[in-house]
């Protein structure tokens, strides 16, 4: 009985640990920075997701008679050289921004960890190939990688999220070539190998969820660069086609009108900016919270 109680005293003297992702959502909410961009992202995200009920009007009708119409109580945010009102088309247009953003780091992101995982796994003559594919794709700059490959399969939205995704591959399977390599040699994995599990498993099982937080940290980051050059790719004529509310699309069609109405630019501009800023607030939140010299 006694030695009941005090396993029982023990046990709740004992300090609980409250697991990895908790301790880091914790620790994100104690920067003021990140709590910002997530408040922001969310806000964002929430207009883009609710534009088609909230919106004031529907993003393509044509008013000839309310054409580049200053900000005002009816418009909030003026109108275009058509009578569009701005603020319902940069309301819909937050939709497809974060749409093409998300899409495109989740094709980058799943390919580039699988990519990683196997190069760094296996070495030998399968890290060397995948490094040639890898060097090669470095060897362009991203926005020029997507702009070739937009190119060659035609100029869409979809298209567009395609390319940007292809771009980001390399950096997720850098990254996670080198986790990888510094994992395979831990107590843990020769344990799995003892024990006879097969290489998927030891791969997906017990070196993937150790290796996965900073790719995570790099998708959100990955994001806001996504969605700057998509809006880049739009603008230049390669992404989403008019009337498509498009943010970069609609900074394009605004660029002749920066004299006589600059809100036409001004505010899907400022759109892009928010959006961006507060994915880089929460990805550096995000990465200090993750960080393994701030557990205890």
């Amino acid at each position: 009985m006694t030695t009941a109680v005090s396993a029982a005293s023990r046990s709740e003297l004992k300090p609980r640990s409250h697991g990895l992702w908790r301790d880091a959502f914790r620790r994100l909410l104690r920067n003021p920075g990140s709590v910002a961009g997530l408040v922001i992202l969310v806000a964002l995200a929430l207009m883009g997701i609710t534009a088609p009920i909230i919106a004031p009007a529907e993003p393509n009708v044509m008013v000839a008679t309310d054409a580049l119409q200053n900000p005002s109580a009816e418009y909030p945010f003026g109108t275009d050289q058509f009578g569009r009102d701005m603020l319902s088309r940069v309301m819909h247009g937050a939709r497809l921004s974060f749409q093409v953003g998300f899409i495109a780091v989740s094709i980058a992101f799943v390919c580039g960890v699988l990519l990683g995982i196997v190069s760094g796994y296996y070495g030998k003559w399968v890290d060397g190939i995948i490094g040639i594919i890898i060097d090669i794709m470095l060897a362009f700059p991203g926005i020029l990688l997507a702009l070739a490959i937009v190119a060659i399969l035609g100029p869409s939205l979809l298209n567009l999220m395609v390319a940007v995704g292809i771009a980001e591959i390399p950096r997720y399977t850098r990254l996670i070539r080198g986790q990888v390599l510094s994992a395979r040699g831990l107590q843990y994995v020769d344990a799995a190998r003892v024990i006879g599990a097969p290489d998927p498993t030891i791969m997906f099982r017990h070196i993937l969820p150790n290796v996965l937080a900073p790719a995570i940290v790099l998708a959100t980051l990955g994001i806001g660069f996504a969605i700057l050059i998509g809006a880049a790719l739009s603008f230049l004529g390669l992404g989403a086609k008019p009337p498509t509310s498009e943010w970069g699309a609609m900074l394009s069609a605004g660029r002749n009108y920066l004299q006589q109405a600059w809100w036409i630019t001004f505010f899907p501009g400022l759109a892009i900016m928010l959006t961006v800023l507060s994915i880089n607030l929460l990805g550096d939140g995000l990465r200090d919270a993750l960080d393994p010299r701030l557990r205890r």
